[in-house]
């Protein structure tokens, strides 16, 4: 037997994604030593503010150490200590969703570490940060993984790398890539309910953002259709992405969110409207596209066959159809849950996984 390697893991966010985490990998720990030789420590733990060291690795009663014994940090202060305590193999992960922690990448890289990132904000900032991003992990020698930027834990940008590199020509690729919005159309089509009691069901099971105009607006679709033409090489910014928000012009801006609240039924009749001018065969979908060719990029409301890849979909799952040379008119289609804590986080393991194999 082999010498096992050590990885050592800093987590950045543990809210539901990043506690999920932890539990998996303690989870997992025995196993992947067993199989893949792999040991991954996680000695520092860390919200927004306040970091918990442990260098042994947290245990699953981390929450009441961390209540205990975690401290104020500065990004530096954790690049000082892993250095100081000659760690290797060192991946920061990102389970924020903070748009300012990102600005920590390039010193984290510089520090040492590799990242893995289901914050996907890095990736939809201007085209610049996008390259700057890269360069830094060239020159350093660094990877950079967030598989679960789009599609939680489907593998949808895995699938579409593997495709671009191997020299198939992606001509479009198409689908339902919010797990909100899918549940949102799936029960509106399928049944007589409103479309605001839909709305506040979605809310009740924690689908949609605490402000569900986040999830109408149609930006998070965008942000997802934005990383995946990246990966393809067009360079394109957020505010290149033609947008239809299902939002009205009369809840949006000034409203407060008490008063959308109070006022969703307002969204009824424009959405029975839609409804009533569907075909017995057709339902409602609200999808991203790409058009590589033309190089577009669009979000929309569209009537669709019941029976087709996006028509026939259920509960909150997401779907993508992704349409190259080599298959012709039928899409290589990746359907399954697309958002969600234990699919989120199993996918973010995933990725530390793959990156450990690969570190020397």
């Amino acid at each position: 037997m082999s010498n096992s390697k050590t990885i050592h893991i800093v987590l950045f966010g543990i809210g539901q994604v990043g506690s999920t985490l932890i539990y998996q990998i303690n989870e997992t720990k025995s196993r992947l030593q067993q199989d893949q030789n792999l040991k991954l420590k996680i000695p520092i733990v860390a919200n927004s503010k306040l970091a918990f060291y442990d260098k042994e690795s947290v245990s699953n009663s981390w929450e009441t150490d961390f209540e205990s014994f975690s401290v104020p940090y500065k990004i530096e202060e954790i690049i000082r200590f892993v250095k100081h305590q000659k760690f290797e193999n060192l991946i920061a992960i990102d389970a924020t969703a903070s748009s300012t922690f990102i600005r920590n990448y390039i010193s984290l890289i510089e520090g040492g570490f590799n990242i893995v990132s289901a914050n996907k904000v890095a990736n939809t900032l201007s085209y610049d940060f996008y390259q700057t991003l890269r360069l830094a992990l060239k020159m350093h020698n660094k990877s950079f993984l967030y598989e679960t930027n789009v599609g939680a834990g489907l593998p949808v940008i895995e699938t579409i790398k593997n495709l671009y590199n191997s020299g198939d020509k992606i001509e479009r690729i198409k689908g339902v890539f919010s797990g909100s919005m899918s549940y949102i159309f799936n029960q509106f089509s399928a049944s007589d309910t409103t479309f605001s009691q839909v709305l506040s069901e979605a809310a009740k099971l924690g689908l949609t953002e605490p402000d569900a105009r986040e999830d109408l607006s149609g930006n998070d679709v965008a942000r997802k259709l934005l990383i995946l033409a990246r990966e393809l090489n067009i360079k394109t910014e957020l505010q290149d992405v033609k947008i239809e928000s299902l939002v009205p012009k009369q809840l949006n801006g000034k409203t407060t969110l008490h008063q959308f609240k109070n006022r969703t039924k307002e969204l009824d009749v424009p959405f029975q409207e839609l409804k009533n001018q569907l075909y017995k065969n057709q339902v409602l979908r609200y999808v991203g596209e790409l058009d590589v060719v033309s190089k577009t990029l669009e979000v929309k409301l569209i009537s669709e066959e019941k029976n087709s890849a996006i028509g026939q979909l259920k509960g909150a799952d997401s779907v993508f159809e992704i349409f190259t040379e080599s298959y012709g008119n039928n899409p290589l289609v990746i359907q399954g849950a697309g958002a969600g804590k234990q699919v989120t986080a199993r996918g973010v393991l995933s990725d530390v996984i793959k990156l450990s194999n690969n570190l020397n």
